[in-house]
């Protein structure tokens, strides 16, 4: 991809800042000239439809300058390179608003949950801009994730494409896999998500009634409480640095789930509420207490130490018993509010 590609993405012009930021407009594109570095002169060309073009001029030979598109090194073209970023993003700060998505339909899906559901995307990892979650509000669990992946992530094919992952009755995926624009889940259970193209492959309307079922099918929360041994793993300071960290995974917990951490003696009671963000980790990690095979990460959504969940509270409405990771029903969640 180009260097004008990087930059603006994620972006769509407002031709009316190009114009104030200097800009000339033509028949169908818009012209940004200006000098850098005393002899070098960068050119912006803006389509239409939003596409941005450049090239750099040499001024001593009036010729256009393309070392710094390669791979090449050194401080010369380094700062040729650097300069001509900066001047792409000033453009970006100053004339584009921000695309949550690359590609149209990416956002026109966006749009359509935003619109029904009032549920904005969350971008929950700094290394990954492009990757936009979608939960539902009732229960914090994920319904869709938008992903900017590599196809050779799901097909013997390569180049970027934008992905969504929909939670789907397992049958229903069988059948859809045999079609184009569909395929196994990436990054998350392949039983029961799948992923489909968002590049006009399929309709909007075919993904639109997918993204409606998906939010149906986990319109009730699978929650757990799940036990935590302070004398193992200092859980008490857990998030003290950070809001998600991994925990060892013994049982079949989906990314979305709720985990409630009990922590144990001394404390007894429940002191953190958690959303699972990914599962089923290797994991390799074996002494005298603790064996661990996998790992999930969960994300800190409440601290619940200033609640009175303690072991008492949890047996006075139902829960017996924590010895290891546990279901537990909507009445039983309804009360840990």
């Amino acid at each position: 991809m180009s260097i004008e590609y990087d930059v603006f993405k994620r972006s769509i012009p407002d031709y009316k800042k190009l114009i104030k930021y200097g800009f000339n407009k033509g028949k169908d594109y818009y012209l940004y000239e200006v000098k850098f570095l005393d002899s070098f002169n960068a050119i912006i060309t803006i389509s239409k439809n939003g596409d941005v073009s450049g090239k750099v001029i040499d001024l001593e030979i009036d010729e256009e300058y393309t070392n710094f598109r390669t791979d090449m090194t050194g401080e010369f073209v380094s700062n040729v390179r650097d300069n001509y970023i900066e001047i792409l993003k000033d453009i970006k700060d100053n004339c584009f608003d921000t695309n949550y998505y690359i590609f149209d339909q990416s956002n026109r899906i966006s749009k359509y949950i935003k619109d029904k559901y009032n549920i904005d995307s969350e971008f929950l990892w700094e290394k990954s801009p492009g990757c936009g979650v979608f939960r539902n509000k009732k229960n914090n669990k994920w319904f869709g994730i938008i992903m900017n992946v590599d196809l050779s992530k799901l097909d013997n094919k390569s180049g970027e494409v934008e992905i969504i992952n929909l939670k789907l009755d397992s049958e229903k995926i069988k059948i859809l896999l045999k079609k184009n624009g569909f395929y196994k889940a990436y990054h998350m259970n392949k039983n029961d998500w799948i992923s489909i193209l968002l590049n006009d492959t399929l309709t909007d309307d075919e993904i639109i009634s997918l993204v409606d079922e998906s939010y149906n099918n986990i319109d009730e929360a699978v929650e757990w409480i799940v036990p935590a041994n302070p004398k193992f793993y200092d859980v008490i300071n857990a998030f003290n640095d950070t809001d998600e960290t991994i925990w060892k995974q013994s049982s079949n917990i989906n990314v979305g789930d709720i985990v409630y951490l009990y922590v144990a003696a001394p404390y007894s009671k429940i002191m953190f509420k958690c959303i699972t963000t990914e599962v089923n980790i290797p994991y390799n990690y074996n002494d005298k207490n603790l064996t661990i095979k996998h790992v999930m990460k969960i994300k800190l959504l409440e601290r619940m130490d200033n609640k009175n969940y303690t072991f008492d509270y949890l047996n006075s409405i139902g829960i017996k018993a924590i010895r290891g990771p546990r279901k537990i029903s909507r009445v039983i969640s309804n009360k840990l509010l």
